[in-house]
């Protein structure tokens, strides 16, 4: 492919100086710094755009990448007679254009609305919905994890931004580099398949803390304290299907529930801050528990008060929550804070976009949920207005696509 702008692929400084910003050591998610062309032109890149994430790999990017500051989540319906062999086509295409813009390559019908701006830890995630196995006349293939979810209590989910048959996250460190692949995809997928919900959301900008801290949510509460660290090998089990799971093609992949939240905002800023802390069981100024410490410090949730009461009360968030309390169900969570303007009610539309990553969804994300569900002090504050499920295989090999031993084995 021709490259017109070659000033996104210039650097600050030395391939040592981007390492000292953005490197993170491990499988296909980790991040490489992002090699300098010949004789660049435009403007140099701080190590945050020139940080490039690989596409291919054992695992898909995006599960275990660190979290990026922007964020496009995208559903897709096959067209009626795309069929496998069109579904085969797009993952095709779309794999190919992932590995081009992630390594901070301009394709050739770009506009050039990302020049200049370098990768910036784009990620793009593919996976599959429970009716994209119908759509493309594979049911037999149909993981049982992908099950739809059970309904609950806080559910006012609108069907027409919930499910789809495909499913791309995407997210980047630069608000350009994130709308420039969402709309590459979206206009690759034309005729194949069409957008049937797409939501948008954001953390903290990196940098704008002197050392990288846990994000906040629009709640101003710290938000993925005691993520699964993605290193550590009983995590793993968790958090990806076994190269010996079933069925074969999910090998080394992972499932993702996605939530559109709304935060009843109103209400909730007008409590006391310590109420807010005990409807969490957290301290909203640092993250620590209730019952003492800093953020990363463990909840005691056998402590009591001088009057005997426990601490973490019975319904607090952190409490209903937490692994122990759910037989040691655990999931990566990787969300995006999300405003979509304001209600007709006056109302503030916002909240979170929560994806969380398991192994096994019945197992980790339904089983919590259901004990929130049953009493959790921060569902007064929340309604669940989306939902969608997704089978994520593992990551495509050089000369792959994601898919492929799916849509071809």
């Amino acid at each position: 492919m021709n490259h017109p702008h070659p000033s996104r692929r210039r650097l600050l400084g030395t391939a040592g100086a981007a390492g000292a910003a953005g490197l993170v050591a491990g499988t296909a998610g980790g991040a490489i710094g992002h090699a300098a062309a010949t004789e660049p032109s435009g403007p140099a890149l701080s190590t945050v755009g020139s940080t490039a994430v690989p596409f291919h790999g054992a695992r898909q990017p995006g599960i275990t990448t660190r979290a990026q500051s922007r964020g496009h989540l995208v559903a897709f319906d096959l067209a009626p007679d795309a069929g496998r062999g069109g579904a085969a086509g797009l993952l095709r295409r779309w794999s190919a254009l992932a590995a081009e813009l992630m390594a901070g390559e301009l394709p050739d019908a770009s506009t050039g609305v990302a020049a200049d701006a370098g990768p910036s830890s784009l990620t793009c995630t593919f996976g599959f919905g429970h009716s994209f196995f119908d759509a493309t006349g594979l049911e037999a293939q149909r993981p049982a994890a992908l099950d739809p979810l059970p309904t609950f209590s806080n559910d006012e989910l609108d069907p027409a931004r919930s499910d789809g048959d495909l499913w791309v996250g995407i997210g980047a460190d630069d608000p350009l580099v994130a709308f420039h692949a969402l709309r590459q995809l979206q206009r690759a997928a034309e005729g194949t398949a069409t957008v049937r919900w797409q939501m948008a959301g954001f953390n903290r900008g990196l940098g704008a803390s002197a050392r990288e801290v846990t994000t906040r949510n629009l709640m101003g509460q710290i938000d993925g304290t005691n993520n699964p660290d993605p290193e550590d090998a009983e995590a793993d089990r968790h958090l990806f299907v076994p190269d010996t799971g079933e069925p074969a093609w999910m090998a080394r992949g992972s499932y993702v529930v996605v939530r559109r939240i709304r935060m009843l905002l109103d209400d909730w800023e007008t409590r006391p801050a310590d109420e807010r802390e005990r409807v969490l069981g957290r301290r909203t100024s640092d993250g620590a528990p209730l019952t003492g410490g800093e953020e990363g410090t463990p909840v005691d949730l056998a402590a009591t008060g001088p009057d005997g009461s426990p601490v973490i009360a019975a319904n607090a968030h952190v409490r209903v929550s937490a692994p122990e309390t759910n037989g040691g169900a655990t999931m990566l969570r990787r969300p995006f804070s999300y405003h979509d303007g304001t209600r007709e009610d006056g109302a503030p539309d916002a909240g979170l976009l929560f994806v969380c990553w398991q192994a096994d969804p019945a197992r980790s994300f339904v089983t919590v949920q259901r004990k929130l569900d049953r009493g959790d002090a921060l569902g007064a504050f929340i309604r669940h207005e989306a939902s969608g499920l997704f089978a994520v295989p593992g990551g495509a090999a050089e000369g792959e696509y994601v898919g492929q031993h799916l849509l071809e084995g």
